[in-house]
């Protein structure tokens, strides 16, 4: 009787496993927290979280759902009190009108994206989107056993994609482009006028437009456009998760063209049976006058780190060449010090315990020359940073 082959624990897991990349910045903010239990005061720049906690009405509506028993599942879309709640939120900041039938609420807005990629994508197929990105957008598309045609972008697009860009890279397999706006890392954003040249030049080869706009309401001096006022048809992924600052609720939601949801429905149905229920409740406080006021004045305590934080790095040396218009990130060359973006960041960490994260996190295209900073700490802290951060590069040049 022949022995049957012993696969290693490694052999024996999928392909799929193995070719997603780790996300780094993950890593380094576990690094960070072995030093803060060591006793060290570690500056957190790394991660993409406020340092605000979530808002008191919210919470309080949180805490009522759960004292009222709300703990059973909603149906797959959601709660339909919060679909008309965000419907209406459209018409008050946008002007539009969009039917609550074509929003589907979902466990954060990873499981919005879930749900686009399972719906749009096909195995061996792809979307375009720009590098640098977010990283987790392409390794959702991995998981569909589908790909990223990651195109290189950089200040003179502000690290956007183009009609240009979707013209020279759309090929036989290409499906759609994703965009982000305000964009993870660089916090550009995208006029209306862009989004609209970006939607002809996608719908003129048949594809899907898919827009991240999980940062909408963090701007400053402006508001951002939404896809939706320029392509009905549109995908919009959005989250409570930054401005409403709901990170730990798992909570956002998807917008779709009609005729696609009950596609969407049923996958969403069978991948998570529903997003989280008493997350839902306490997200319906969310647009109450007393929280917008909180979250507003939130938005401008970020305008005031940024405007603070982007002259006080570039007067030591670090190259932002596009000023963000939105999100908490300044994206950072760093070509004048190093080559070696991950080294860069281990020695801050190790040695100054200020923490922010290497490009090769985001992309490829000069991934190793650039690291992106979080501006999610307040004034005392940022005039902290940027002290450790001089004196870190003296002992990096030596």
């Amino acid at each position: 009787m022949n022995a049957q082959p012993q696969l290693s624990p490694v052999a024996g897991y999928s392909q799929r496993s193995r070719d997603i990349a780790p996300f780094r910045v993950m890593e380094l903010s576990a690094r960070a927290d072995e030093l803060e239990r060591a006793g060290f005061d570690v500056i957190h720049m790394e991660v993409g979280e406020p340092d605000f906690t979530t808002a008191a009405p919210i919470i309080a509506a949180g805490q009522a759902a759960l004292a009222a028993g709300r703990t059973r599942y909603t149906g797959a879309r959601g709660l339909p009190e919060l679909r008309q709640a965000l419907s209406r939120f459209y018409r008050q900041r946008y002007r539009l009108d969009i039917d609550p039938e074509r929003i589907l609420v979902t466990p954060g807005g990873s499981g919005a994206l879930l749900l686009a990629s399972a719906l749009l994508v096909d195995p061996g197929r792809h979307w375009l989107m720009s590098d640098p990105g977010y990283p987790c957008n392409r390794q959702f598309l991995r998981v569909m056993e589908a790909g990223a045609q990651l195109v290189p972008t950089g200040a003179d697009s502000a690290y956007q994609l183009t009609p240009q860009h979707i013209a020279a890279h759309w090929n036989a397999d290409s499906v759609g482009a994703l965009l982000a706006s305000p964009a993870n890392p660089t916090g550009s954003v995208l006029s209306r006028e862009q989004l609209a040249a970006l939607s002809q030049a996608v719908r003129a080869r048949g594809g899907h437009l898919v827009v991240d706009e999980i940062y909408h309401g963090l701007t400053y001096g402006m508001d951002a456009p939404s896809v939706l006022e320029v392509d009905d048809e549109a995908f919009v992924l959005n989250s409570f998760s930054k401005y409403f600052g709901m990170t730990g609720w798992r909570l956002g939601w998807l917008v779709a063209p009609r005729d696609a949801v009950p596609a969407l429905e049923r996958l969403a149905q069978n991948l998570y049976i529903s997003a989280p229920t008493i997350a839902q409740y306490a997200a319906l406080a969310c647009f109450e006058p007393a929280t917008l006021e909180i979250l507003e004045h939130r938005r401008e305590q970020f305008r005031r780190r940024r405007d603070y934080l982007l002259p006080a790095l570039r007067g030591l040396g670090l190259d932002i060449a596009v000023e963000p218009q939105g999100a908490f990130y300044l994206y950072a060359d760093v070509s004048r010090f190093t080559a070696d973006a991950q080294a860069f960041c281990r020695h801050f960490l190790e040695t100054e315990h200020v923490a922010f994260t290497p490009g090769i996190d985001f992309g490829a295209h000069r991934a190793g020359t650039h690291v992106r900073i979080a501006y999610t700490q307040d004034l005392p802290r940022l005039h902290e940073a940027v002290a450790r951060i001089g004196r870190g590069l003296e002992r990096w040049q030596g």
